[in-house]
């Protein structure tokens, strides 16, 4: 990521990857009930669920929240956790990981990309380097999806599931639900809606990583703020707001699709205009706020302590060379 000074010694591979998926489990922890508030009102209208929540209505994310607490527990905002946090440590360590090497790759291994930016130079970012830093971003956030996907599927089916008296519970538990789907629907089950999530995850990973690196290199230049607590919130949260404009569309259809029984949908695309045909184009952003809530924390919480354990790793990192 940009911002760093030239004294710096930039962390390795294995650093960026355990920070940033520790980082991302993290951001989960704080913000998951959020994200299962989202997962509801975005399923909300579909038949199955219909008949699951005999009759119970979300209305907005703290309503959803109340609602769930009420008539479930509060046990029901975590439902899935241990698959989200699995999901994190496989998907966030490669997206975000591999975000600065990938961009190097594709710069030819440029240094210009990762120089610091903001010592008297207030000239704009050149139009080719903020195109190496989209490719490097949808392709990350592909490659994440690629490994990430079953356990994509297990948590928002457990997120999706109602704990109601006399409604029979689908899943008993993550590793039931991976076998579960495996023997109901085969492989194909595990990486059900893969093509829509490649498409949301590219558009999320491209969108946050890029807008990040793009928000705080602006800040820096111009010496706002300088490296440090404030301007990493200030840039991962202004990330989290374009980020979701862009991708709740692609988030919506994803989720009912990966959610949905066989058969109820032909393809994502179908999915996609059985929508636009039965409930409106507004269906394609149910759940708004709550996903900007969860996606502008998650980003907040996420990004604040990917700096801060990438710096204590190298910190621990150095202090351990010095001592061999």
């Amino acid at each position: 990521m940009v911002g760093m000074k030239p004294s710096d010694t930039p962390p390795t591979l294995g650093v960026k990857l355990l920070s940033a998926g520790s980082a991302a489990c993290i951001a989960d922890l704080v913000t998951f009930p959020l994200d299962t508030a989202k997962v509801r009102l975005q399923i909300q209208g579909e038949k199955v669920a219909s008949e699951a929540t005999k009759g119970i209505r979300y209305r907005g994310v703290f309503g959803t929240i109340s609602t769930m607490i009420r008539t479930e527990g509060p046990r029901s905002l975590y439902n899935g956790l241990v698959a989200g946090l699995q999901r994190q440590m496989c998907f966030a360590s490669i997206r975000i990981g591999f975000y600065d090497n990938v961009k190097n790759f594709y710069s030819g291994g440029a240094d210009i990309l990762n120089k610091p930016s903001y010592p008297l130079c207030p000239c704009p970012i050149p139009a080719a380097n903020i195109g190496v830093r989209i490719l490097a971003g949808c392709t990350t956030g592909a490659m994440a999806v690629s490994f990430a996907q079953p356990t994509d599927v297990v948590k928002v089916r457990f997120q999706a599931q109602v704990n109601l008296t006399g409604v029979a519970r689908r899943y008993t538990g993550t590793m039931q639900a991976y076998k579960h789907i495996f023997n109901h629907e085969g492989i194909r089950g595990l990486w059900k809606g893969c093509l829509p999530n490649i498409t949301r995850n590219a558009l999320v990973n491209c969108t946050e990583l890029v807008t990040y690196d793009l928000i705080k290199e602006a800040i820096l230049r111009h010496n706002l703020l300088s490296d440090n607590l404030p301007c990493h919130f200030a840039s991962a949260f202004g990330a989290g707001f374009v980020t979701t404009c862009i991708a709740s569309p692609v988030d919506v259809v994803k989720t009912r699709y990966m959610n949905s029984p066989p058969g109820q949908y032909k393809s994502a695309i179908n999915c996609a205009w059985t929508m636009a045909t039965k409930e409106g184009p507004t269906a394609f952003y149910k759940g708004f706020v709550p996903s900007f809530l969860r996606l502008g924390s998650w980003n907040v919480v996420m990004f604040v302590s990917f700096e801060q354990l990438k710096r204590v790793m190298m910190v621990g990192k150095k202090k351990m060379e010095d001592k061999s």
